[in-house]
């Protein structure tokens, strides 16, 4: 297995911090305070970032933590902006090592994917095979296990100055979604392993990029163990398709097994096996062999999200071209399933 060295200071010369910098400023607003700030002394604080990075005494700052509601209630963990900077000079340096070695039906966070993609490529395989298998890992970002994820990011990364920054970063986002999470056990815990450091933050890019490095493992074990031709993931949602249901629920055992060796279990409840010709809810979708529809809760929050926003123009609390921004982007996702009448029905009802 190739292991790369030598990263550590492609990561934190200024050139890259620079870039990293620009690129953090467009992921964000930038009349924001804290970002403004770190413009206004942007020289400084790059060579202090650089100097800590040398010397190998960063650390990462603390979080702030905010709830967003988007069919649940989510617990969302911005860190400083100093720190998203240094998050994209890493990102920029390892993730290309990692993408050569994900699969193609690996969907979220990468570019060139995407839900729209993902739901191209179900739809395909629900045209080929008869059934299909439905998986959601239950309470993923909070479950997420500190050492093996450490373990697996090692495995292509010699590099000591890195690893060592990799798992500061990780260690910072110890206990943030502990609130959002249970206890889990699996086979062999003592009463020690309840202690473990688990769970990344929702929010930061590194977390997002190191969710697909988790869960490429169980992407390799589907495709290389179980030799499953129709796999699609994105995220913690994937889908299985075969001609055979029998064989859809041995593989459900198999993954049930092996996810556990990530400390990760399966969401039970829903984890069903269905025939194709009935639909199969994936991506904000509901996908059949041929055609594929919104799901209803995604077309009541846009309802819901339609009639606010309307009120707050009214009211003069926000810019009709952010009304318009908002309404774009959910009628481009619309657009990919059977929606015409649904899309021409929801807009002539709210009048501004």
């Amino acid at each position: 297995m190739k292991t790369y060295k030598q990263l550590y200071s492609q990561i934190i010369e200024f050139d890259a911090l620079y870039a990293a910098f620009r690129r953090a400023r467009r992921g964000g607003k930038r009349g924001k305070a804290e970002v403004a700030a770190f413009e206004y002394h942007l020289e400084e604080e790059l060579w202090r970032l650089h100097e800590e990075l040398a010397t190998f005494t960063y650390q990462p700052g603390a979080y702030r933590n905010f709830y967003i509601i988007e069919r649940k209630k989510r617990k969302i963990s911005a860190a400083p902006f100093r720190d998203r900077v240094v998050h994209h000079a890493l990102c920029a340096v390892i993730q290309p090592i990692f993408e050569a070695r994900m699969i193609a039906d690996s969907y979220a966070c990468r570019v060139g994917k995407g839900t729209h993609r993902a739901a191209d490529r179900a739809q395909n395989f629900a045209r080929a095979d008869r059934y299909v298998l439905k998986c959601d890992i239950q309470q993923f970002f909070p479950s997420i296990d500190h050492a093996v994820l450490k373990r697996l990011l090692a495995q292509h990364i010699a590099d000591a100055g890195t690893l060592g920054l990799v798992g500061r970063i990780i260690d910072s986002g110890a206990g943030v979604l502990d609130s959002e999470t249970t206890p889990q056990w699996f086979p062999g815990d003592t009463l020690f392993d309840a202690l473990r450091p688990k769970g990344l933050p929702i929010g930061n890019l590194t977390s997002q990029f190191w969710a697909n490095v988790y869960l490429n493992a169980l992407d390799q074990f589907v495709k290389r163990e179980l030799h499953c031709r129709h796999y699609v993931r994105y995220a913690d949602d994937f889908l299985l398709f075969h001609e055979n249901k029998a064989q859809l629920h041995a593989w459900k055992a198999d993954i049930v097994d092996y996810l556990a060796t990530l400390r990760l279990r399966l969401h039970e409840r829903k984890a069903v096996i269905c025939p194709t010709r009935d639909g199969v809810d994936f991506v904000g979708y509901r996908i059949f062999p041929d055609h594929r529809r919104l799901r209803k809760d995604n077309v009541h929050a846009f309802a819901r999200r339609l009639r606010g926003m309307r009120a707050a123009w009214h009211n003069g609390d926000v810019a009709l071209e952010h009304v318009t921004r908002s309404v774009q982007a959910w009628i481009a996702h619309a657009a990919h399933a059977n929606t015409y009448h649904l899309r021409e029905r929801l807009l002539a009802e709210v009048v501004f």
